[in-house]
């Protein structure tokens, strides 16, 4: 497979896509949800990105994040998954497991040129469960940034201030 070009250092925010292998849907385990929200909180530390909206899906996730100037963002995805994977199989190790790849091996990214791409690509996260029939209201579904945006403070994942 060729290598997919990710545009760094553009300035802009970054609609981030990575799925769970082969599309399946690894992400119900709400243990296997917590462990990804808590790799991804070490790497906003490590790597000082910002992130503005996100949803976790039942086999995929989306970030829109605003990476600092130098950051490699593939490098970066790959090491959050990669983490999570280890943690996750690590508590798991009870189980007879006979597949042990959580992930598909790329992200797929969108520089968003303009505010109004970003609010477009936050709000996608937000439909999303609703698309996929989890919820019939964004609100009813956890695992993204939506009630964050709703001025709620107990959530998965902190939000960073944007302003467009």
């Amino acid at each position: 497979m060729p290598k997919l070009k990710h545009y760094d250092n553009t300035g802009t925010a970054r609609f981030v896509t990575f799925s769970c292998y082969k599309k399946r849907p690894l992400l119900i385990d709400e243990r296997a949800k917590e462990i990804l929200i808590s790799e991804i909180q070490k790497a906003r530390e490590k790597y000082c990105f910002k992130i503005i909206g996100y949803v976790i899906m039942p086999n995929h996730v989306h970030l829109v994040l605003i990476p600092p100037y130098g950051m490699k963002l593939g490098t970066v995805i790959g090491e959050i998954k990669s983490r999570m994977a280890r943690v996750y199989f690590a508590e798991k190790s009870e189980m007879v497991l006979t597949n042990r790849i959580f992930w598909q091996k790329r992200c797929y990214d969108h520089n968003c040129r303009s505010p109004k791409a970003v609010v477009e690509k936050i709000e996608y996260c937000h439909k999303n469960p609703i698309r996929a029939a989890l919820a019939k209201d964004q609100g009813e579904y956890r695992w993204s940034s939506y009630d964050w945006y709703r001025g709620e403070r107990n959530v998965p994942l902190e939000i960073d201030r944007f302003e467009c």
